[in-house]
């Protein structure tokens, strides 16, 4: 969230964001002074999609230490999210939380955003004998044991709770391979347990033992945030500056558009010709700002005969929407055709005459290069943007790629064209 300067205020997460930054504005009597004074500053929201509910979490940290906005309390210092560590530098391992990571040869899981989760499946786990590796913190090893004066005060040697490692109850070999098979846990191999879980969940349910499938249901919900995708990466100022301009973009070319709702996928074409000859068509697809490469498509121009910028325009569309209704396929959140006035209104009709209806499925704009305006379908004016607009920058930047794309088709194209015979064929 930042102020009318663009200075950072605020940085938080959210599943829907929709309801996470209305519930700021439309629910203000809930709030205290300092969420009222936040609100009272905001004059845009930026955002940065992240593939699961715990990336959110990470990338929100990250955010918050870099750039120390004024309202966030949390995160500002040196604090970070907690890691299961399985000793292996030790001759017998132990398992507990952890938030910091030296390369002591232990293994490291996580990090988990919600601790209190895995510190109770921790618990259970080791309650019920899953792994039922020492809860202690005495430092000893095979060559220099524990005495037994100070093993025979531990209260888990006495209710038999720890194999004891420390009086030789368990070999070194087998306390070990509980420490392997607690690593293939914490690995992602669980799913016979949830399975098992799950089970034991419904009979307990079913038996009224509603204290016992509480305590299965949260082992569960625990499991799910340790599967939960997780891209740990290092995310520099440049990278969140360059995703955050992008997402102010979309936000103000939605504005601008007037669109329902934010381009975050565009799909953008473009014809290239020399006189007529060799016209062919270019699509460009972009996501959240950047190129989706996966998305480009070729076309060659097959039912215009001649120079007709109009008529090839309304024949690409035309052959692009129609395959993804027949595919039923998601069309984008705005289609953008690299012209004026001319090019924009072959694509509306060619866009009707596939859906069959005068009301536009999705959404369209022409950029026009003299001027570089904006055109949209039922609005004669231009839509000018200031030359330092995020939306106008990233506008250019997308025709700029399909005209690229069409340009590179069309040469190739020509080339084929002229190639010289083999006279010996």
């Amino acid at each position: 969230m930042r102020d009318q300067t663009a200075n950072i205020l605020y940085v938080g997460k959210a599943l829907d964001l929709s309801k996470r930054v209305s519930s700021y504005f439309f629910d203000k009597a809930a709030h205290g002074p300092k969420i009222s004074a936040l609100v009272s500053a905001i004059r845009e929201v930026d955002y940065i999609p992240a593939a699961s509910e715990r990336e959110a979490l990470v990338i929100e940290r990250q955010l918050i230490r870099r750039l120390q906005p004024h309202f966030n309390t949390m995160w500002r210092d040196d604090k970070s999210y907690p890691y299961v560590k399985l000793t292996w530098g030790e001759d017998f391992p132990r398992l507990f939380l952890t938030r910091r990571t030296p390369r002591d040869g232990s293994k490291y899981f996580g990090p988990y955003p919600n601790a209190g989760q895995i510190r109770r499946l921790l618990r259970y786990l080791w309650k019920h004998k899953f792994f039922a590796l020492r809860p202690c913190r005495y430092e000893f090893s095979q060559a220099d044991p524990l005495p037994l004066a100070k093993a025979k005060q531990c209260l888990y040697y006495h209710t038999r709770e720890c194999p004891a490692p420390c009086v030789g109850r368990i070999s070194r070999t087998d306390y070990r391979q509980i420490a392997r098979e607690a690593e293939l846990f914490f690995r992602g191999r669980y799913p016979s347990l949830t399975e098992t879980w799950k089970n034991e969940m419904h009979e307990a349910s079913v038996a009224r033992e509603y204290e016992r499938a509480a305590q299965l249901r949260d082992n569960l919900a625990a499991l799910d945030h340790m599967q939960e995708r997780l891209t740990v990466r290092q995310i520099g100022l440049s990278e969140v500056l360059r995703r955050v301009d992008r997402s102010r973009a979309i936000t103000e070319l939605q504005k601008a558009l007037a669109l329902k709702r934010p381009p975050v996928r565009v799909e953008c074409f473009d014809i290239s010709h020399i006189q007529g000859l060799e016209t062919v068509a270019s699509l460009v697809t972009f996501d959240r700002g950047f190129p989706d490469k996966s998305g480009y498509r070729k076309f060659k121009i097959k039912s215009v005969a001649g120079i007709d910028d109009f008529a090839s325009m309304a024949e690409v569309v035309g052959r692009r929407y129609r395959r993804l209704k027949a595919e039923k396929k998601r069309l984008p959140d705005l289609v953008l055709i690299d012209g004026g006035k001319g090019q924009l209104s072959s694509a509306v009709n060619a866009l009707r005459e596939v859906f069959s209806s005068s009301a536009l499925p999705v959404a369209l704009a022409a950029l026009a290069k003299r001027e570089e305006e904006l055109f949209i379908p039922g609005r004669d004016e231009a839509i000018r943007l200031s030359a330092d607009s995020p939306a106008l920058h990233l506008v250019q930047h997308v025709r700029d790629e399909a005209h690229r794309f069409a340009i590179t088709f069309h040469r190739q194209r020509r080339a084929k064209r002229f190639l010289p015979r083999d006279s010996s064929r």
